[in-house]
């Protein structure tokens, strides 16, 4: 099987890739986790990129707050899917992450999930290597099947108290 390959800008965005990669575990997918910096670390995000494949990476989330450039600066080096994570930070709450995130120019595209979405990043970046993996696309039927069966849960306990 292919890896979730993790990146975040800052040791700060460590909360958001908690989430992530406990929904990785979950799902048992293997992955790696670095911080690197768009800005810091230019020369490590590229070569992370470019040697991402042949490492077996199948896709990448990249998480970072502010300017947010990580996800854009990783998906010009590479052709594996990326997913961008904008992080809420102390200044506008997250959404210039957003925004930098999603406004990519046309031919480097980079997936976006919600400000500190790392849950949601987590569950795309499965079923894009479901895709190819059969047992994987059953783990994750079987987790959709089971926050549904927790919805209903929470349906009837709400019901009987109203």
């Amino acid at each position: 099987m292919k890896k979730v390959g993790i990146v975040m800008g800052s040791d700060s965005d460590a909360p958001v890739i908690e989430k992530a990669v406990g929904v990785l575990k979950e799902l048992e997918i293997p992955y790696e986790v670095h911080i690197y910096s768009a800005h810091r670390t230019p020369d490590k995000v590229r070569e992370f990129s470019e040697n991402a494949e042949e490492r077996g990476i199948g896709v990448i989330i990249a998480a970072a707050g502010m300017a947010a450039h990580l996800a854009g600066v990783i998906a010009a080096s590479t052709t594996l899917p990326v997913i961008g994570i904008p992080c809420k930070s102390k200044v506008l709450d997250g959404i210039d992450a957003l925004l930098s995130t999603v406004q990519m120019p046309s031919g480097v595209p980079v997936a976006a999930v919600a400000i500190d979405g790392g849950i949601n990043a987590a569950l795309l970046s499965a079923q894009i290597l479901a895709t190819g993996d059969a047992e994987l696309s059953q783990r994750l039927k079987a987790r959709r099947a089971d926050e549904a069966k927790k919805v209903l849960e929470k349906n009837e306990s709400i019901c009987k108290r109203f």
